[in-house]
């Protein structure tokens, strides 16, 4: 029994007869990360609305999710984690997998979830991707050490556990995905196989520097009774105690009342203080590049990102982005933003005054040539490339090599230069 999808609405990048037919390949995704905020839903909504486009049928089953071509998976609400779930049994998810019957089935979960993708590929004999979106040994890491938890016996044996049951679970699965070069590189060294680099990708038609609007930042700020020649730093995504969200609002403190911090999103630590504003999330991509064009810098502090959605999106606005000297969000500001390798405060109060008052041209051509190279049907293609050779039938919609599969494998300031 096939499930309903929504009807596509071609458009020249996206011609009539490239939409999925009942005997087009089918990819499932399957994640528990479906909160109100958060990558990993953006990621997943993205594919879903341009895959039949591709000549792709795409289904999604997600806790608490809703929608054409997407199955409630149930699961437990977790309080003050911005509406994400938890899925303690199997069996509800497994009965789904076998009523939609996909060709290929990717898991974005590493927990109750990706266990399930295995059993489901296994009964239906389909290939299983496992999509690394978040680094599980540091996180639990920190989850029982505390933020210094490298230096602290219970954090050092949590994260030996996490690295042990990742490479339990990962070497069940035919494709390891990671979003970022060193993130692939740490689940090599673990001893996780067949791992390969895959990027995530941005809407360049959405997030772009003519999202921009002077007029609607004035009245934003009016309405908000900020002064007229206010910096406004901006912040998207989920509050939690990894983003280090209040290390950058201490920073703007420090900087003088001149300086706003606007973190949209929601989540157990949101950043506090004079010069902080909360918004919640924005779910209208349009609305979301429009605040994040027309601000000033765009700011994330986090040490366990492994891509940084909100700082591609930002890049592909042309904003300047001032970032963590960790994981993703090193790799992928590299050459095009402010990276902060300390994490005191006064770094970063000295990091984001040099951003705004001293900008770089070059940085900014770099940020939005790899925004650029990431833009999302550029990254479907080398996506559905790789869905199509572990399947074993030609990807309707990409040629035998796409180039940016190429291109993918090359250093970033490569990528820049040949925009």
């Amino acid at each position: 029994m096939q499930m309903q999808m929504q009807k596509p609405h071609p458009s020249p990048e996206q011609p009539v007869h490239n939409v999925a037919t009942a005997a087009s390949p089918h990819l499932l995704d399957v994640s528990m990360f479906w909160g109100a905020t958060g990558g990993v839903r953006r990621v997943l909504t993205s594919r879903h609305e341009r895959l039949r486009h591709l000549g792709w049928r795409h289904t999604i089953i997600a806790p608490g999710a809703q929608g054409p071509g997407i199955l409630d998976c149930g699961g437990w609400l977790l309080p003050g984690t911005g509406g994400y779930r938890a899925v303690l049994g199997r069996g509800r998810a497994l009965r789904q997998m076998a009523f939609v019957a996909p060709d290929i089935i990717e898991s974005a979960d590493p927990y109750t979830l990706g266990w399930a993708s295995v059993a489901a590929a296994e009964q239906l004999r389909v290939p299983a991707v496992a999509f690394c979106h978040s680094d599980l040994p540091r996180l639990m890491a920190r989850l029982i050490g505390g933020p210094a938890a490298g230096a602290r016996w219970g954090g050092a044996t949590a994260e030996r556990w996490a690295r042990r049951y990742l490479v339990n679970l990962y070497r069940h699965f035919d494709a390891v995905l990671a979003p970022s070069r060193g993130l692939a590189q740490r689940l090599r060294s673990w001893g996780v196989p067949r791992v390969s680099v895959q990027p995530l990708g941005v809407d360049c038609s959405v997030f772009t520097p003519c999202a921009q609007d002077a007029d609607w930042r004035a009245r934003f700020c009016a309405a908000q009774g900020l002064p007229r020649d206010v910096r406004l730093l901006v912040y998207t995504g989920r509050f939690a105690p990894e983003k280090n969200l209040q290390r950058v609002a201490d920073a703007i403190e420090l900087l003088g009342p001149r300086y706003r911090l606007v973190a949209v999103g929601n989540g157990p630590a949101p950043p506090a203080g004079p010069q902080v504003l909360c918004l919640p999330p924005e779910p209208d991509g349009a609305r979301l590049a429009r605040l994040v064009a027309s601000s000033d810098a765009y700011v994330h502090a986090g040490d366990q990102e492994t891509f940084g959605l909100g700082v591609l999106e930002a890049m592909a606005c042309g904003t300047p982005v001032v970032v963590a000297g960790c994981a993703g969000l090193a790799e992928l500001a590299q050459d095009a933003g402010m990276v902060v390798d300390e994490p005191r405060i006064g770094h970063w109060a000295d990091a984001i005054e040099a951003c705004l008052e001293a900008p770089s041209p070059a940085q900014r051509r770099t940020a939005l040539a790899r925004a650029q190279a990431l833009d999302w049907p550029r990254v479907l293609m080398q996506m559905t490339q790789r869905y199509a050779s572990l399947i074993g039938r030609p990807s309707p919609a990409a040629p035998a090599v796409s180039p940016f599969s190429h291109a993918a494998s090359r250093p970033w300031s490569q990528l820049a230069r040949q925009r």
